[in-house]
Formats: structure tokens, sequence, C-alpha cells
């Protein structure tokens, strides 16, 4: 029985997707629920499954085409898997009779002689086998060159003029852009166009945060079965200095400016297919542990490319970690429609004044990119004031002060 394969339906706000990769050829075996193709959108690359066990019978979209929501990609034909199999299996027997027949005259010879004798320039018919039925074998081809009398040395020919060659090769390799690659370069230059890009920037002493999480690191994972990491703590920083400064929350919608009650915060993962930003929501709500915990789940799934459009639709604030890469301070580009996004960076060991003596301290520059149309400098500078003494002070985060 005939079935079609469709491509998913997709949400509102994707309009088509691109066929990326086919994992099964027609006429092989597929078993029901096995990955058949990944169809990629501007978001997320979405896994088509064999609907039953049977084999594709026809390929309609190839890769690289552009197919609508639930539009028709394949033919499959449902049947028994185990019947398929040895039609496969008759192939490369075939294959390789007809390799071994293929041959210089009447010599039978296999690959490996075939192309000894080629690099030699030997002419298979002139060589004596001593396999099964005559067959030469590259030992043979290898005791024929050697027997063989040692040609008359050529005339030297006049030397040509050395070409000036670069040393080493000069490869070069042309990829076209992935659906989401592109999708992201199209953003982030629209997000540096359409809007009144500022950063500002402060650094944290992060000795609070990390002696807090050396004490208490065995007894947290103990207790909640997660490693407490440092995110964890930004995010709860980063939510209260929300609640304090509702502009940095906003987000732009034309002219209106649109401003949340509620804390949605997306954190960067990076990913083989490029970045993508899943939300964590209500961090309001959420515990240190929750957080650990979910944005584990979200970097895991990232690079299995398991993450959902549902998990990357909306968010009112961006925290990205260059810090994990070596980066020691950069300017992170807006996420539109949002309108501000936090840098963290590498934790580095510098001198720094205290009391009025040098201490050597753990810090760490933040950076605040933020649209100047919906937030002043002042409470930019402020927000990220907030964050650094609540880090600072982690007291602070449990005594809403």
């Amino acid at each position: 029985m005939s079935i079609e394969i469709k491509a998913p339906t997709f949400p509102e706000s994707i309009a088509d997707g691109t066929v990326a990769t086919w994992h099964k050829k027609p006429g092989e075996p597929v078993e029901r629920d096995e990955l058949i193709v990944d169809i990629e959108t501007d978001k997320v690359v979405l896994e088509v499954v064999a609907p039953a066990n049977g084999t594709i019978k026809n390929i309609i979209k190839d890769e690289g085409e552009v197919i609508l929501s639930d539009e028709v990609i394949a033919i499959f034909e449902e049947g028994d898997v185990a019947a398929a199999a040895p039609a496969a299996e008759e192939k490369p027997a075939a294959a390789e009779a007809a390799a071994d027949s293929d041959d210089d005259g009447d010599a039978v010879a296999g690959p490996a002689a075939r192309k000894l004798a080629a690099e030699k320039g030997i002419n298979l018919s002139d060589v004596k086998g001593t396999g099964k039925g005559g067959r030469v074998t590259k030992e043979d081809v290898q005791n024929f060159t050697k027997a063989a009398p040692a040609a008359a040395p050529a005339p030297a020919a006049a030397p040509a003029p050395a070409a000036a060659l670069p040393a080493g090769e000069r490869v070069e390799k042309r990829v076209p852009m992935t659906r989401l690659r592109a999708t992201i370069a199209k953003r982030l230059v629209d997000a540096q166009q359409n809007a009144a890009m500022l950063t500002t920037y402060n650094e944290v002493n992060m000795k609070p945060v990390m002696d807090l999480r050396k004490t208490y690191k065995d007894q947290f994972e103990k207790a909640h079965g997660v490693k407490l990491g440092f995110m964890s703590f930004f995010v709860k920083a980063a939510t209260e200095a929300l609640k304090r400064f509702p502009a940095v929350n906003a987000s732009l919608d034309g002219n209106d400016m649109v401003y949340h009650g509620y804390q949605d915060v997306g954190v960067a993962v990076s990913t083989e297919r490029g970045l993508v930003v899943p939300i964590l929501r209500d961090t309001d709500s959420m515990g240190l542990a929750e957080i650990e915990s979910t944005i584990g789940d979200f970097a895991k799934r990232g690079r299995d490319g398991k993450l959902g459009i549902e998990d990357m639709q909306g968010g009112t604030f961006t925290i990205t970690n260059g810090g994990i890469f070596g980066s020691l301070m950069s300017t992170p580009i807006l996420n539109p429609p949002q309108t501000a996004i936090m840098g963290m960076h590498k934790i580095q060991e510098r001198p720094m004044a205290v009391n009025g003596q040098v201490v050597i301290l753990p810090m760490m520059y933040l950076a605040l990119s933020y649209d100047h149309r919906m937030i002043d400098g002042k409470e930019a500078v402020q927000f990220l004031v907030t964050i650094k003494e609540l880090l600072e002070d982690p007291a602070r985060m449990l005594l809403d002060i």
C-alpha cells in the first residue's frame, strides 16, 4: 500500500521549510518510526519518521528544495522490511563479479592487482596468475615487476621552465548557507540597521558567587540532582533587575512600547547549526535548581537538534555567555523585538584596588546592549549596576534588597 509522506505542519510564524537531509534512499528498507528526512526551518530542524515498515518508493522533493506546510515530499510503500533486504544485498556481489571480469585481455585479476598493474604500466595478460582458477594476484604483479628486465633509460628531455606554484594545497569549499544560519544573519543585520543600539559595560567580582558555589555545590547536587553553575545566578540577578527596570524587559511593536509583566529569559545556546535562544519561562518563580536543570536540558537538546519551535518563541530578555569560549569582552547584538541583551564573559584574575590594597580577584566583564529608543542610558547603567551588586552580595537576591 502506498502512503504519502508529508512535510510537518508548520506554525503560523514559519512560512516554509527546506529539505535538509534524506537519511533513506528509494528502495532501502525502513522500519516504522525510523528517521527518514530532516526538514530545516527558520528556527529548528524537524524530523520526519517512517509511518510503517517498508521502503521509500519515490522522492518528490530533493535536498535543498523549499517545501510548504503539509506538502507531499515522498511516496512510501508499506511492506515487509525483510523482503527488501536480500535484493539490496545482491548488488555488492554482482558489482564484485563485474569488477573481477573487467580485466586486461583474458586475465582475471582482483582490484589490488589491477591497480598495481596500472601504476607500473603492466599488461595483465603478460602476467601468469597463481591464484585460484589462474587469477592474477597482487603478488603476481609484484613478482613480474621484479623479474622484468630494466628498461633502457630514455634520453633526457630539455628541462621545462619551472612554474611558480604556491606551497601546499589551496583548497576552497563552497557550501550553501543553511536556512537557520541565513535567518540568524538576517535578524542580526536587521537589529543593527533598525535599532539605536548602544552598549554599556561594567565588571563584577565573582569571588562571592564562587565561594558560595564551592561551599554548597556538593550538597546542592545531592539534593537536586543537578550541578550548581554560574548561569543560574545570572538569570536570577537579571530577573530581579528586570523587575526594577521594566523598560529593559519591554519590547517595541511599531510605535508602541510593550511592557511585560513577566520575565521570560532567553539563554543563547551554540549548536553545530548555529546559535539558538531557548526561553526560560517565568524565571521569577524558578529556583536555582530548576534553572540549571532546564538550561542543561536545552543544551543537550540543542546539540541533538531536538529543540522545538515552542522552546524558542517569545522571550523578554536574553543572556549570552561568550566566556565559555574564552571571550574577555564583546558587544552582543540585540535579539529583536527585545530591547536589551546581556553578555557574560570569561572570569579572569586581575589585580584590583580594595580598601587601598592591591588584591587579586576573579573578575568578569559584563556588557549590556540596548535599544536607546526605548531605554535611556541612565536606566541601562543602573540595570547593570544592580546585577553587579546582586552578584557581589548574593544574599541580596534572597532578601530582595
